[in-house]
C-alpha cells in the first residue's frame, strides 16, 4: 500500500451497559447515520430475551457476549491463484475480524428473519445463538467445513 494504515479510533462505550462492544455492534447495525434508532433497537432486543430467556444466572448482556462468541469464525477460506487454478486456502483469522464477521452474520441473518419487529428478530437470532442454533451458527459451520474440506491446500499459505 502507499500510504500508512490508517490508526484505530477509540469507540465510546454505551450508556446503558457502558460496553464498547455493544457501541461497535450498533455501529455496524445502524443504517444512514440513525444512531439512536440503532440503540433503540438493541436495547428492545435485549429487553426481549431478558423476558424469553431461560437461563435465569445469566443477563441478557451475557447472553449476547456468549451468541457473539458461539457465531465467531475460527478460520476462514481465502482465493488464491496458483498457476492458473484458484484454491481455497484456509487461515486464521485476526481477533478484531472475527469478532466483525460474527457482528455482520448476526445482524444479516436477524434481518432475515420472520418476526414483526427488527428488536424481535434480533432478539430471537440471539437467543437461538446462545443455544448454538440458528442461521448465524450454521454459517460459522459451514465456514468451518470448508476450511476442513480444503485442509489440504493449506501449504499455498501465504
Amino acid at each position: 500500500m502507499r500510504k500508512r494504515q490508517a490508526k484505530k479510533r477509540p469507540l465510546l462505550p454505551d450508556p446503558r451497559f457502558n460496553d464498547q462492544l455493544v457501541t461497535r455492534f450498533v455501529n455496524n447495525m445502524m443504517w444512514d447515520g440513525k444512531k439512536s434508532v440503532a440503540f433503540k433497537v438493541f436495547y428492545d432486543a435485549i429487553d426481549i430475551v431478558d423476558e424469553k430467556k431461560q437461563d435465569e444466572e445469566k443477563t441478557a448482556l451475557e447472553l449476547w457476549k456468549d451468541a457473539l462468541s458461539n457465531i465467531m469464525p475460527h478460520v476462514e477460506v481465502r482465493s488464491r491463484r496458483v498457476g492458473g487454478a484458484t484454491f481455497q486456502i484456509p487461515m486464521q483469522i485476526r481477533p478484531d475480524r472475527k469478532i466483525a464477521t460474527a457482528m455482520k452474520w448476526l445482524i444479516n441473518y436477524s434481518r432475515k428473519r420472520n418476526e414483526k419487529s427488527m428488536a424481535a428478530k434480533l432478539a430471537g437470532e440471539i437467543l437461538a445463538a446462545s443455544k448454538e442454533e440458528g442461521a448465524a451458527v450454521k454459517k460459522r459451520m459451514d465456514t468451518h467445513k470448508m476450511a476442513e474440506a480444503n485442509k489440504a491446500f493449506s501449504h499455498f499459505r501465504f
